[in-house]
């Protein structure tokens, strides 16, 4: 597969430079214009590489197709990435620096700023390749451009070798996937495919088949200010009510303090003063009844701190964001097993894994549309830290092609 190695590393500089981050509580579809400047872009490319049945609404949704090359009827196989990057960094202004065979030790972002195997180990495992990092100002973006790059690089080579035999493919690219938006108007229907895969996973090898349940809580206190110097009896501080509640949060069931298939609750933000505050957290679990039991605790703990200062003084807003995808793949054990057979024949040992997170697959496969999620070889997502090496974004776009070969032979 000549070239691939370049022209992924070409299209992952190239994408990363737009601004694409998505925001939080914007009603609007795309969020914001950088998605919608980057779907123009990108609808363009589609067609000028060969794509057919390209499609691009306001929204920022993008699909396209590849016609089969097989006379005989085989699965409609769908591949889908995301536009947007995440708000949790700023993704203005991107720099991507390549480090070409790297050599082991630290890699200075900027001054002062190490990536280093002492503190992310998994570095380690990368001698001899090369390495894509930011400058240590913003994210990178692989979350999920290396995605858009491992789809767009596949689907030029089934373009240009059209003696590879699949059957028809399609392809999606959707917005405000970080802001648990990205299915949401997504014509699962209208994309026709009959199984499809994410590419948003991390290192090479994950294939990920379940994920979090997920929902988002946001508390709004309403104080009441006085001059301090007769506030006794009077006064309350919607600022320390918002400390208080947070120091009545389960201490150990933070991302930073759980693994594997711990849930957890994630305060995303704080702010207030006396007048009013707000707390914005996120609520995972992989359990149902787990998840079920978090957000009940969240309801009593708005209910104990009304009862306290008073039921006008709190309001609780909660919503679910996307739900655990194992429940809707069962029985789709053929999705999997093609996913790893490719990975095998591209001698890439498949890492079965639960997502502590969301893809918008968790949210098709709720839809009728079984998509599990493939790794896109990044690391340290959603900030400074964020690496990938360029072998794994290679590797992506081999198993991309494999999958679609093995479709071609299912009966």
């Amino acid at each position: 597969m000549q070239n691939i190695l370049q022209r992924v590393k070409e299209r992952f500089i190239k994408y990363v430079k737009y601004d694409t981050q998505s925001k939080m509580d914007m009603p609007e579809c795309p969020s914001t214009q950088g998605q919608l400047d980057f779907a123009k872009a990108l609808a363009e490319e589609c067609r000028r590489i060969g794509l057919e049945e390209v499609k691009l609404n306001d929204m920022a949704y993008i699909t396209a197709s590849i016609p089969s090359t097989v006379s005989a009827d085989a699965p409609v196989v769908g591949f889908i990435a995301h536009l947007d990057t995440s708000p949790d960094s700023s993704g203005k202004n991107v720099n991507p620096t390549v480090h070409m065979n790297y050599g082991g030790g630290s890699i200075e972002l900027k001054p002062g700023m190490l990536l280093s195997p002492s503190e992310f180990p998994e570095l380690s495992g990368y001698l001899g390749q090369d390495i894509v990092t930011t400058d240590g100002t913003t994210l990178l973006g692989a979350d999920d451009k290396a995605g858009i790059a491992e789809i767009m690089t596949a689907a030029e080579y089934l373009i240009q070798n059209p003696e590879v035999e699949h059957g028809k493919i399609m392809i999606g690219f959707t917005p405000d996937e970080e802001v648990g938006r990205g299915g949401i108007y997504f014509n699962v229907e209208e994309f026709g495919a009959n199984f499809a895969y994410t590419l948003d996973g991390g290192e090479i090898g994950e294939l990920e088949a379940e994920n979090f349940n997920a929902a988002r809580a946001t508390f709004k206190i309403t104080g009441k200010s006085v001059h301090t110097g007769s506030a006794k009896g009077i006064m309350k501080n919607a600022a320390l009510i918002a400390v208080e509640l947070a120091q009545e949060m389960p201490y150990n069931e933070t991302p930073a303090l759980t693994e594997g298939y711990d849930g957890f609750f994630h305060l995303v933000s704080i702010e207030g003063i006396v007048e009013s505050a707000k707390l914005v957290y996120l609520i995972r679990d992989f359990d149902v009844e787990g998840f079920r039991a978090r957000k009940e605790s969240m309801t009593e703990l708005a209910e104990s701190i009304g009862r306290k200062y008073g039921h006008e003084s709190i309001s609780l807003e909660m919503h679910d964001e996307y739900y655990n995808m194992a429940d809707s793949l069962k029985g789709h054990e053929l999705v999997i097993d093609l996913a790893c057979r490719a990975m095998d024949d591209a001698g890439v040992k498949p890492k079965r894994k639960a997502i502590r997170g969301g893809t918008d697959g968790a949210m098709l496969s709720q839809k009728g549309l079984a998509c599990p999620n493939l790794f896109t070889g990044g690391h340290n997502f959603h900030g400074p830290y964020e690496y990938i090496p360029l072998q794994s974004m290679e590797k992506a776009v081999e198993v991309i092609i494999n999958i679609c070969k093995g479709a071609a032979r299912v009966n």
